[in-house]
């Protein structure tokens, strides 16, 4: 039975995940894990309005504030240590990381 680790990373700070993207990918490299990614998704631009004032009755609000959120994907393929070290890792604030683990059944084994 094999575990798949897929991280998913997302920040507004693209030099700050990159950065943390290639770390992952060289300790995956030294420790000789099956590292599948990064896969790299569109950039999501979001907007949110922000209010002069929290009255309900008050309209008048500031240009909105927009930002760009920028996400890796990356599949680590057993080495469960090697999984679990990565996403307890003290990341940035910059920086949200999100762990699925997929436990994969052989190819054979009746269940």
């Amino acid at each position: 039975m094999t575990f798949v680790t897929r991280l998913t990373l997302q920040s507004g700070d693209r030099a700050a995940l990159e950065s943390i993207v290639d770390d992952i990918k060289t300790t995956a490299e030294r420790k000789g894990a099956e590292l599948k990614g990064p896969h790299s998704h569109p950039p999501t631009d979001l907007s949110v309005p922000q209010r002069c004032r929290l009255h309900a009755d008050d309209d008048r609000h500031f240009s909105s504030w927009s930002y760009t959120v920028f996400t890796r994907e990356l599949e680590i393929h057993g080495h469960d240590n090697l999984a679990r070290n990565i996403a307890e890792q003290n990341f940035p604030d910059s920086v949200h990381i999100e762990a699925e683990v997929e436990q994969i059944h052989s190819a054979g084994r009746g269940n």
